[in-house]
């Protein structure tokens, strides 16, 4: 028979936790606003700027004067991934879809002879992929203590990243991040952005209705870095909305498991201590009996 005082210990200790993850889940509801709101916000600006990128990209082509961020460097042997995670845990499996599907991207590339090179964002996705990729990783940005996430904060990732470019580090970059798409739907999608690749868009209008100055090719060749820096940007903040929506699914699933835990812990405490009762009543008369 299960002691009381152990069963009692353990409901107290349950409702505690519950109390717990029922806090979490009301903080990352509330930063989830905030993130939600400045991802979509972005996504305007992201796109439109995409389609102006797209319509001069498609004027400029393959010409002799196009900018090595869009037409590469002529290779494609050194792979540069980045990943970009969550700071702290406690968020289902936020972490593990992204670091999953950069994996299974590194393992196609491994087995085509290519070689890897990682750059990890976040502290839970490198802690995850050190124990298999720790030969391949070249750098590392933390933004444990950034409170709110900025476009300075991406601009510095784009400034890296396009200097390692310019050093010939690598030939292609892709990043990988959550796309948010509710509380309980974030997208782990992976997207190339050195060279410069350009899905076909209903608002990318083409370049030939204007006249640019000093020409197509330079004015793309200074849009680019900052076409780099603003996916950058976008990733961060869809991970960040990514980031708290799993967190808010993640604490309320775990305050419904408490709470049943504790109806189970009742019920079976409940059930010993009448037990304990009937027991101490059964004593008592046939003692009585016997007198």
């Amino acid at each position: 028979m299960p002691n009381l005082k152990d069963l009692k210990n353990r409901i107290a200790s349950v409702k505690s936790t519950r109390k717990i993850t029922k806090a979490m889940q009301m903080v990352a509801a509330a930063k989830l606003r905030r993130a939600q709101e400045s991802a979509e916000m972005a996504r305007p600006y992201a796109d439109k700027m995409e389609a102006v990128m797209s319509g001069l990209a498609s004027a400029v082509g393959n010409s002799e004067g196009a900018p090595r961020l869009l037409a590469g460097n002529g290779r494609d042997q050194v792979h540069l991934l980045i990943v970009m995670t969550a700071e702290r845990g406690l968020c289902g499996g936020f972490n593990s879809t992204i670091v999953r599907k950069a994996r299974a991207h590194a393992e196609t590339l491994l087995a085509a002879g290519k070689t890897i090179k990682i750059l990890t964002v976040g502290k839970k996705g490198r802690e995850q992929i050190k124990r298999d990729y720790a030969d391949h990783l070249v750098g590392h940005v933390d933004l444990s203590d950034v409170k709110r996430i900025g476009y300075s904060n991406a601009a510095e990732i784009a400034s890296d990243v396009l200097a390692r470019f310019d050093a010939d580090e690598f030939d292609v970059a892709t990043i990988f991040f959550n796309r948010f798409q509710s509380v309980i739907s974030q997208v782990p999608t992976a997207t190339q952005i050195i060279p410069a690749v350009f899905e076909a868009n209903e608002e990318a209008e083409p370049a030939t209705l204007y006249e640019y100055e000093p020409s197509e090719e330079a004015v793309l060749e200074d849009l680019l870095p900052r076409g780099i820096a603003t996916q950058i940007f976008t990733a961060l903040l869809e991970n960040g909305a990514s980031e708290q929506g799993a967190r808010m699914s993640a604490m309320d699933n775990a305050t419904r498991n408490a709470g049943d835990m504790i109806d189970r812990l009742t019920i079976e405490y409940n059930r010993s201590r009448q037990a304990v009762i009937t027991s101490e009543l059964i004593e008592i008369i046939s003692g009585a009996e016997a007198l």
